[in-house]
């Protein structure tokens, strides 16, 4: 069992403790991260005069030897090591000898794995944001593909109002750039390094901090040593705008779920992003947005999880954190593949503009627009609202739509009614006729268009 520590103990770690302390069989992934650090850390301290310039050399030397011999498979990480600081520093000492021993100078455990992690989630926020970004990007693409496609509006899942798809996906365009930034607020604000803090209260070497933050890109040392070996708000951010990533993906999924269903009919899933069932040969399952919608709980669960551990622990470092890898991990590999498999399935989907637009015919969704031509014609809106109300049941009775009535069946229900309301209430002029801005009408959608391709052209 390597381990970092043992002066001080008079008697081996029995093996059921050893097993539960480890932490190398996850936080392996921070091999490159780790190194990454070890590097910055040892040309400072030569640059300091702490080692000397060919130690520096050795060290670097060893480490770059080290993750390569890892990445191509000739050196194997095993639970013979407590964690991968051990497995690295192990691993350098048994290459260049003493010189390895001095690469821990001025360097603690704690802010050595507050970096790695740092390191590791600033990654893996700017891979979320790539992948934030190729979805805004097919929104935006079937939004300008679908100006003139139209649909029913829900609200209480009933029929509302007629939209356009377009409109409707710029919905979750909204929200996707709302992820979007806030991926990047939480970037800027976690963007400061912690190596150098030492234990919890810095140390006596005369470190230059703001050049190893300048190595590793970082925009200064962090202000406070015992914060920065317990801060970990930024990993508990992180999740929390995951779990709004999955939040929003779970909701598209639960309309994409519904539209492919035979009642509504309105999209057809691509056989690629489809399966089948074992017994019912018909069936065209939509098993990638139900599983998008169900691993849901499982990053909400990571956020539970982080800010469960963090709630009761006192400064400084605890082990207690040493339980913010696993979950993290787990939810940052089930977020960025879910946003890159929704992606791909939106992207493949076919549309059932007819399905869409008789919808929106049948479900009343032109009422309000009927009771707006009331309006324009005198009648108090409370009035307008009563009598539309009455039409809307005298169609039910019949079974037809609003449109389906003679002027003279109009008529009966209100003398108001003239030939200039069929235009009124038609889909076209229901939705063209809304153009403040945020509407579905052509007018405000363009402006709407023009923001996205500014955002979209903004954007790393």
């Amino acid at each position: 069992m390597a381990q970092l520590w043992g002066g001080r103990f008079t008697k081996e770690t029995e093996k059921k403790v050893y097993d539960f302390n480890a932490s190398i069989s996850f936080d392996q992934r921070l091999l490159r991260q780790d190194i990454e650090g070890s590097i910055a850390h040892s040309t400072m301290l030569a640059a300091q005069g702490i080692i000397e310039e060919a130690e520096k050399d050795q060290i670097i030397s060893g480490l770059t030897g080290i993750l390569t011999d890892v990445e191509n498979g000739t050196l194997e990480i095993t639970d013979k090591y407590e964690d991968v600081h051990s497995f690295v520093e192990a691993n350098l000492i048994d290459r260049i000898g003493d010189a390895g021993k001095k690469l821990h100078t001025g360097r603690s455990r704690n802010d050595q794995v507050a970096l790695d992690m740092r390191l590791y989630v600033r990654n893996e926020i700017q891979e979320t944001e790539n992948l934030v970004k190729v979805l805004l990007k097919e929104l935006h693409s079937i939004m300008k593909d679908n100006l003139n496609t139209y649909m029913p509006g829900f609200t209480h899942m009933q029929k509302a109002q007629p939209v356009t798809f377009a409109h409707h996906i710029g919905a979750y365009m909204e929200m996707f750039k709302r992820d979007y930034t806030r991926l990047t607020d939480i970037y800027d604000r976690m963007n400061y390094c912690p190596l150098g803090a030492g234990a919890l209260a810095g140390t006596t070497y005369p470190l230059d901090r703001e050049m190893t933050a300048s190595l590793l890109g970082f925009e200064g040392p962090t202000l406070n040593s015992m914060d920065s070996v317990s801060d970990r708000d930024y990993v508990i951010e992180y999740l929390s705008a995951l779990s709004m990533i999955m939040m929003h993906l779970s909701r598209f999924s639960e309309e994409i779920i519904t539209w492919n269903s035979n009642e509504y009919g309105f999209i057809e899933l691509d056989d690629s992003y489809s399966t089948g069932s074992s017994i019912m040969p018909q069936k065209k399952n939509p098993d990638i947005a139900e599983l998008v919608r169900g691993k849901t709980g499982r990053v909400y669960g990571a956020l539970m999880s982080m800010l469960t551990t963090m709630k009761g622990i006192p400064l400084a470092y605890n082990k207690d954190m040493q339980e913010d890898k696993e979950v993290t991990f787990d939810a940052i590999d089930t977020v960025n593949s879910c946003i890159d498999l929704f992606t791909g399935m939106i992207s493949t989907l076919t549309l059932r503009t007819d399905r869409m637009e008789k919808s929106t015919m049948m479900g009343f969704a032109n009422a309000t627009d009927a009771a707006d031509y009331l309006v324009k014609h005198g009648v108090p809106f409370r009035d307008a609202h009563g009598i539309i109300g009455r039409l809307v049941l005298y169609c039910i009775d019949k079974n037809v739509s609003i449109d389906d009535l003679s002027l003279e069946e109009l008529k009966s229900i209100s003398p108001v009614f003239e030939e200039d309301i069929y235009e009124a209430i038609s889909l076209k002029e229901c939705i063209e006729k809304r153009n403040t801005i945020g509407a579905p009408g052509p007018l405000a959608m363009q402006k709407v268009i023009e923001a996205n391709e500014s955002f979209l052209a903004s954007i790393k």
